[in-house]
């Protein structure tokens, strides 16, 4: 990877169970004064609260350029339903939203449902996998120009231009169309955490972002070269992934020397998945690993949000701007603009140009 491919941040804000958005509208306002790619908001059906995607939609209207990414959970949910709120996000923040795709493993949790008891890991992210596919499938299922709204005619839509997707799974079928126009970018962005060996190829095949726990740059790299490889595999061009390296940061203390016994720079504990000291070493890490080439960019998770993610945009990212290795301001309005990830065209409306089915 070279050094001069842009460096990408996220930051989550979620933290203890709130139930109003004002705290979560705080954070993503700061995360986008940093101009950070987007926020996360971590969810599951055991957690209490409002929906992360129900928070995300308030703060859409409330913030002007940062990507909104919650978590949903394709287990126990409906894939129609699913991409109809994705989509709606999309909408009403303008061309600026993501989800997070995440399964539910426990039996608690598919007691709250009552279909069916949980299930194994691989047999749920083969799920989630069919869930992403039929999702991307239903934002293409309205072409572009499907709206006329002709009031003379009485006329909404074009019905030419609107195509069943017609997808059949191992555990659901959706015929389609979706209920909702096509959103701004085309397709919503698509995150999955790939650390664990089950999701590792829905993320290779489906995501446009896949987060990634690492020790070290070398294990770092060598998971981005995996996801890569996969990619292609599946045909798709694998400069379209985003790898981010997932970091939990803990920056309550000062810069504080390493551990004995810890020789790659800045505490780094917790299976690779936790950071413990100031904003300058941060700093030095984000530095040092991106441009070895061992990733895309960062997924930081703050201990304390209220606390943390002030730190990370007012010492971490700031150092990275003066140091212009982090841009300064959004280039352009939508969350696949700021991970230079081109707007899909639908893959029916291309089907239909050249006579194929899609």
């Amino acid at each position: 990877m070279s050094a001069s491919r842009p460096l990408h941040l996220a930051a989550e804000i979620g933290g203890q169970p709130r139930y109003d958005a004002a705290h979560h509208l705080a954070l993503a306002r700061l995360a986008e004064e940093g101009a950070l790619d987007f926020v996360t908001l971590g969810d599951s059906f055991a957690r209490p609260g409002p929906d992360a995607l129900a928070v995300l939609s308030r703060i859409a209207p409330s913030t002007d350029r940062i990507g909104l990414v919650p978590t949903v959970t394709t287990t126990h949910t409906e894939p129609f339903h699913v991409s109809s709120a994705v989509a709606t996000l999309d909408w009403v923040s303008g061309g600026r939203a993501g989800w997070n795709v995440d399964v539910s493993t426990t039996e608690a949790e598919a007691r709250l449902f009552g279909r069916r008891p949980a299930a194994p890991a691989a047999e749920l992210w083969e799920e989630a996998g069919d869930a992403a596919e039929v999702a991307a499938r239903l934002w293409d299922s309205w072409e572009d120009d499907a709206e006329i709204r002709d009031v003379a005619t009485g006329r909404f839509v074009d019905r030419d231009k609107l195509h069943y997707v017609d997808f059949e799974g191992r555990t659901f079928s959706v015929r389609g169309p979706a209920i909702v126009p096509r959103p701004p970018q085309g397709r919503p962005v698509t995150v999955i955490d790939g650390t664990s060996g089950p999701a590792r190829g829905p993320a290779a095949r489906h995501a446009d972002v896949v987060f990634a726990r690492a020790t070290t740059p070398e294990q770092a790299a060598a998971i981005r070269t995996d996801l890569r490889d996969r990619a292609a595999a599946h045909g798709r061009d694998p400069d379209t992934l985003r790898v981010l390296v997932a970091l939990t940061v803990d920056l309550g203390d000062v810069e504080t020397a390493p551990e004995p016994g810890l020789i790659d720079g800045p505490q780094l504990a917790g299976a690779g998945s936790y950071y413990r000291g100031g904003p300058v070493d941060l700093a030095e890490l984000i530095t040092r690993w991106h441009r070895g080439g061992a990733v895309d960019g960062f997924h930081l998770t703050p201990i304390a949000p209220g606390r943390d993610l002030e730190r990370i945009v007012n010492g971490t990212v700031a150092l990275l701007q003066h140091r212009s290795l982090f841009r300064t301001f959004y280039p352009g309005g939508t969350l696949r603009e700021h991970l230079g990830l081109a707007r899909p065209a639908s893959r029916y409306a291309l089907a239909a140009g050249t006579g194929e089915e899609a």
